[in-house]
Parts: C-alpha cells; structure tokens; sequence
C-alpha cells in the first residue's frame, strides 16, 4: 500500500444483473434462500476484484449485501413497522413511502457482522465498512413514537455504536458513517448531530469516518443541485463543528461540483476523503481530471491526510461505467503520487 494518498470510495458499487436490477435504488433481489446468500459473496468477491485491479487502497464490499444503505439495518429492529408505510420529504427534496417507527427501536442481535467477516477474509487490503449515521436514519422514517427527531436519533446512536463495535470485532480498519442529512439540517447538526455522531462512534479504536455529499446521481439530487447557485458552501456550516469533533476522517463531493476547495482548510487536523469522481454522470474522468482535483485539494490539506476518495456512492451507475471510474481514480492517485516523489 502507498504511503500517501491511498485511494478509496465512498461505499456502493452497482451490483451484478443476476442479483438485482441494474440503476435502481432498493431494487429487489433476484435471488432467494442459499442462491441469494451464495449470490451476495460472489458480489462482494467481484467488487473487491474490480477495487483491487483498479488500484483502489482502503475497499469496501461495495454494499453488495445491502438493498439500500439505510433501510437494510433498519429492516433488523424492533419498533418499525414495513407494512404501514408514510409518505415524507426526504431531505426536504422528494417525497417518499418510507417504514413507521411505532415503539422503542431495539437491536436483538448483530446485523453486519457476518457479512464484515467474509469480507475481512476475501482480501489482504485494509478495508472499510459503511453505516448510515443517526441523522439520515431518522430522516428516513416516519416517526409515531419518540415525537422527537432528536430523542429518535440518540436511540439510533446507541444502536450504531453495538453495531459499529461487532463490526470493527471482525477485523474492519476504517469504519464510515453516512450523513447526507448533514448537508440540510443545519441547526440540528449543531445542536445535537455531531453529539449524536460521536455517540455512534464511542469507544471505537479502529479510524472512524463520516461521509457527507449531495447524493447519489439520481434525477432529484441532481435537480436539486440546480438550486444551489454558482457556490456550493453547505460544508461551510458543517466542517468547524466536524474538526472539534472525535470523528478522524471527513468524506466529501469535490469533483465537478461548485464546493470552493478552500472550505477543506476548515478540516484542519482530520484526514480528507477528497471526492475526484462525479457518481452524477457516466462521464468517465481522465486520471488527469482526478489528478488536477488532488493537486487542487493539497493546496489546503497536506498530503498525508488526503485519501483520494468518489464523490458517493455509485450504485446507480452500470458496472462498466463504475469499473473505468475505479481505474480512473487509481490512476490519477497514482499521477500525483509519482509528482510527489512517492
């Protein structure tokens, strides 16, 4: 592994046409039983294979186990209704049927565990888990219970953090929680988001991360994007509170958005996961587009902190489009390395 600038992603891959629909979000399996099970680890090994090929440092398994990066563990407690779904605005952009939280959310047993051990096992490169961070969570539910979105996502801290506990057991180096909420609520991520974050991530002793961006690349993130003007300063609200916090690594999107790189000086002390990949387009960046993103982001960070990182997710996107961005992602990592003398 390189010493500087080791390259990872935010977390998803698109998973193969055999174990669900191709560009869709929450797409059903096509499996059942042992086939899906045996189906789900031939997907993690075909991800770790396109990550390592591509040059990709710190990988993930490429959420291949997961319908949807939330509601998969949320499928796992008690207190959740999924036949009685609401309609709410997810981060005041779209509108969406999503589960009731009708009565004290409980974890019963370890839910990623198994599935962060297979991974540990298929691979000799340091690995990341994803998790969904306690804002997002409660932003994808309709709550009928704690009458307090507040309350509600304290009780999801204590929830991650058993979870995120099982997982670093199973050998896992960096573990990342996902907070796009954290681009919205602004004042909620003063008043008790970043409390309720580092709640999730107590006690931990493996890197911790959070990754925060303007979502996935599908239609109503991208037309809300329109909406932000020439300058995209949301983290300027965010990174201050981010670099008091015990968090150790801030993911972010940088690459073919209106983010002014000069906001990541405000992560000072805290590893930057610099986003080079746009996951909103099937435009595949040259290494020389991911490189000039790099070189623009040491202009603020020094480079032993910088982790080449994609912008989100790139579960929405065909295989092939996401193959050609790992390449370009590791090998633009690789151009500045060697103008760095590394």
């Amino acid at each position: 592994m390189p010493s500087l600038l080791q390259t990872t992603i935010a977390g998803s891959l698109p998973k193969p046409a055999w174990l669900a629909s191709p560009g869709q979000l929450w797409a059903p399996w096509l499996l059942e039983g042992e086939r899906l099970a045996e189906g789900k680890r031939d997907a993690v090994r075909l991800a770790l294979y396109d990550q390592e090929r591509a040059g990709i440092d710190i990988v993930t398994d490429g959420e291949q186990t997961r319908r949807h990066f939330v509601t998969t563990l949320i499928e796992s407690l008690d207190g959740v209704d999924f036949q009685h779904k609401k309609t709410v605005r997810i981060r005041s952009r779209y509108d969406a049927d999503v589960p009731v939280v009708v009565g004290p959310v409980v974890r019963r047993h370890p839910v990623f565990a198994e599935d962060a051990r297979f991974l540990r096992g298929a691979t000799q490169r340091n690995i990341k888990y994803t998790l969904p961070g306690p804002m997002t969570m409660v932003d994808t539910l309709y709550d009928a219970y704690y009458g307090s979105r507040e309350k509600l996502a304290w009780a999801f801290a204590g929830i991650l953090n058993d979870e995120a506990r099982a997982i670093e057991a199973a050998g896992v180096d960096v573990i990342q929680f996902d907070e796009p909420a954290f681009n919205v609520y602004f004042d909620e991520v003063r008043d008790w988001g970043i409390a309720a974050l580092e709640r999730a991530a107590h006690g931990l002793t493996c890197a911790t991360a959070v990754h925060i961006c303007y979502g996935y690349g599908i239609k109503a993130n991208i037309e809300w994007k329109k909406t932000l003007g020439a300058e995209w300063r949301q983290y300027e609200n965010t990174f201050p509170l981010l670099a008091r916090s015990k968090i150790a690594q801030v993911s972010l999107e940088c690459s073919n958005s209106h983010v002014p790189l000069e906001l990541i000086a405000l992560l000072q002390g805290k590893d930057v996961l610099v986003g080079a990949i746009d996951v909103a387009t099937d435009r595949v960046e040259s290494a020389e587009d991911v490189a000039a993103t790099i070189r623009g982001a040491l202009k603020y960070v020094p480079a032993e902190r910088i982790y080449p990182c994609t912008n989100c997710g790139m579960v929405p996107l065909s295989r092939e489009v996401a193959r050609a961005k790992l390449e370009a992602l590791g090998a633009g990592a690789a151009l500045v390395r060697h103008e760095l003398g590394s």
